[in-house]
């Protein structure tokens, strides 16, 4: 777990760089009208991150793409970046 300082950083930055995507309208180009996504990666001098933002006019679609991350995570858990 990081710290509750460095968490803070972490979604500073994120939220900070989701307004930016949000003022420019080609991050959202040739995208389903229905369904789009947008994937940021930052790190720090302490590690990365990453953040999958997604909507979905069917919320099943955000339900599975949660599902296919939380799949990943547990088959990942416990391995050593390489």
């Amino acid at each position: 777990m990081i710290d509750q300082a460095d968490a803070k950083k972490v979604v500073e930055v994120i939220g900070n760089n989701l307004i930016g995507v949000s003022h420019d309208s080609n991050s959202f180009q040739k995208l389903p009208d229905s369904f789009w996504g947008y994937f940021a990666r930052g790190h720090d001098t302490k590690g990365t991150f990453g953040v999958i933002v997604t909507y979905s006019e069917d919320g099943k679609d955000v339900d599975e793409l949660i599902k296919m991350y939380e799949d990943w995570a547990n088959k990942n858990k416990g391995k050593e970046s390489k």
